[in-house]
């Protein structure tokens, strides 16, 4: 336990790292205010589908975006029509072009004109479209400049990137014939991705806080007995029950938190584009993965075979470990090394998420919120990163830091490893639909803390197992749990409710952004936090849950002489 302690703690500024919920496919279709629209120019910018047939067969499928000036271009597949592509003579197209076209394709390359310069001329040549090519893999956004008047155009422009272009210029020249069909097809208002991605973060929040509160019940239990067994003299001195297992995070590592995130998010992305560096990451990834992965096999391992889980080898460097920890972590290491070899197949997703939710609900059985001051301030810096990195940082980089490092833009990687992901299965772009770990995490220690703090109401069970059940630093109320005590009484049920509110309203956001990447913790974080503070004050319970996190208890041979005292006096 001790390693996984110390990997925790170098591993969470990875896992505290948030990115924001989004899509990663067709993050350029959008309407554009830098990008001012004018009569003639006014399309909104849209990914369109570029298929192509060589010789009559199908071949490759690429992807361009449409420009702001002329006919916008259909949306249905079987409405688009093949249609043959030709080079442009002039390539550049800046003068009209030698010979007259009948409604072909005409390809063209960038720069040395106006984009708008380049359509009507091919236009004039008898041109049905044009596809122009980037001088970069990139894709860009043609507009008009503000004095230009002869917007008049009648054919679909699009802009390919440079890649596409090269492998185009490559059949023609071959003499090959190449036909292509122009469509853009529209995208779902809701995947069915986002939600199961829903699903995912709710179900490991509530794994994490149940195993938590669950393992401190255990711990205090065992404290019990011993307290039972021990004589008056001879009480041993308990601190938190569960100390050895348990991290607390303080008010200066969560003011930490957004220095640390802040100078990671930067490493990030400055150096993302370096292949050595990004393999690093991943490593990384792969040890807290197998650590949770193990940490999670052998904790259900142990309820089943009890006396195997009890029996520890001492291994140089680890410890004490136990047989079964040894037994299982062959297969999370195998697991974790084969998830990083084919880590961009099509099936890679779902070993990321295996070892992500693994390790988020490790972390949350180790690490947690002392009381709601901590909470507070945690997700309240937690909330302004996110926001600053994610919109506040296009003034600064001229453009949003989270959301370029979160997709993985210059590494050649499909998105960084430290998210859960679900492919978009009904998308006809693709990608991904993500969430970061921050975005589960840190109110997922919020809703675990929550677990722990049930409204009490004084009845002779609760007094009798208060006798047996009072000690310092119990974090869930066991006779709450052992009186089947119901959780509309409580603060987890409505935590739970909250964090569920504010990530659906995430993807609400989301999708009314066209798939712009948003901070998810903009609006979790008042949901949850909100609603807890709202209930603390509306119960009494706030002062109590803000300094100290748990209600003052004394030891059980007080509690009894206290009733005894109240015995005899009535």
């Amino acid at each position: 336990m001790d390693f996984l302690r110390i990997t925790s703690v170098i591993f969470i500024c990875g896992v505290l790292l948030k990115f924001p919920a989004k899509v990663t496919a067709g993050d350029i279709v959008h309407d554009d205010d830098l990008a001012p629209k004018k009569p003639g120019c006014e399309n909104d910018f849209v990914l369109v589908k570029v298929q192509t047939w060589i010789n009559g067969e199908e071949d490759a499928e690429f992807v361009g975006v449409g420009a702001r000036f002329g006919t916008t271009i259909v949306s249905k597949e079987k409405n688009a029509q093949q249609t043959p592509l030709t080079l442009s003579d002039p390539r550049d197209c800046c003068k009209p072009p030698r010979k007259k076209l009948s409604g072909e394709v005409v390809m063209v390359d960038r720069g040395h004109c106006k984009f708008t310069t380049k359509a009507n001329n091919a236009e004039a040549a008898g041109a049905s479209a044009i596809l122009i090519v980037n001088n970069q893999k990139e894709l860009y956004k043609m507009v008009c400049d503000p004095g230009e008047t002869d917007l008049d155009i009648h054919i679909p422009a699009v802009m390919l990137p440079q890649d596409a272009g090269i492998t185009l210029n490559k059949m023609l020249l071959n003499g090959s014939s190449v036909t292509v069909q122009l469509y853009s097809p529209k995208r779902p208002v809701v995947d069915i991705a986002e939600v199961f991605l829903w699903l995912m973060a709710v179900g490991t929040i509530l794994c994490g806080s149940y195993w938590s509160a669950w393992s401190a019940r255990e711990a205090a239990i065992e404290q019990d007995k011993l307290l039972k067994d021990a004589s008056e003299k001879e009480l041993p001195n308990f601190g938190t029950g569960d100390s050895s297992t348990v991290m607390d995070i303080n008010m200066i590592s969560a003011v930490l938190f957004v220095v640390v995130a802040s100078c990671f998010l930067i490493v990030l992305y400055k150096l993302m584009r370096f292949t050595w560096f990004f393999e690093i990451l991943v490593v990384l990834f792969c040890i807290g993965g197998v650590e949770g992965l193990q940490t999670c096999l052998v904790a259900l391992l142990a309820r089943w075979f009890k006396r195997t889980g009890q029996l520890y080898i001492k291994v140089p460097i680890f410890g004490a470990v136990s047989y079964l920890t040894l037994a299982v972590s062959p297969f999370c290491i195998t697991f974790a090394v084969v998830w990083a070899v084919y880590r961009n197949s099509s099936f890679g997703w779902i070993g990321q998420d295996i070892l992500g939710i693994a390790l988020i609900i490790t972390v949350l059985q180790i690490v947690r919120i002392p009381n709601l001051k901590v909470g507070s301030v945690l997700l309240g810096c937690a909330f302004i990163y996110d926001i600053f990195w994610v919109f506040a940082s296009q003034s600064l980089f001229h453009e949003s830091v989270m959301i370029v490092v979160a997709r993985g833009d210059k590494s050649g990687e499909d998105g960084i490893p430290m998210l859960l992901k679900i492919p978009r299965l009904f998308d006809p772009w693709g990608g991904y639909s993500i969430i970061g770990f921050g975005d589960i995490l840190l109110p997922g220690l919020l809703v675990a803390f929550s677990l722990r703090h049930y409204k009490r109401s004084r009845t002779l069970i609760t007094e009798l197992l208060f006798i047996f059940g009072c000690q310092q630093n119990l974090f869930l109320s066991r006779y709450d749990w052992l009186a089947k005590k119901n959780l509309r009484a409580g603060y987890f049920l409505w935590a739970m409710i909250a964090y569920g509110l504010g990530l659906l309203i995430t993807y609400v956001a989301l999708n009314l952004m066209d798939g712009h990447g948003q901070p998810a913790l903009l609006y979790i974080v008042p949901f949850t936090l909100g609603t807890f503070l709202m209930l603390g004050r509306k119960r009494g319970d706030l002062k109590i849950l803000w300094t100290k996190g748990e209600p003052e208890r004394v030891c059980p041979h007080v509690c009894l002489e206290s009733i005894e005292e109240s015995n005899r006096e009535g």
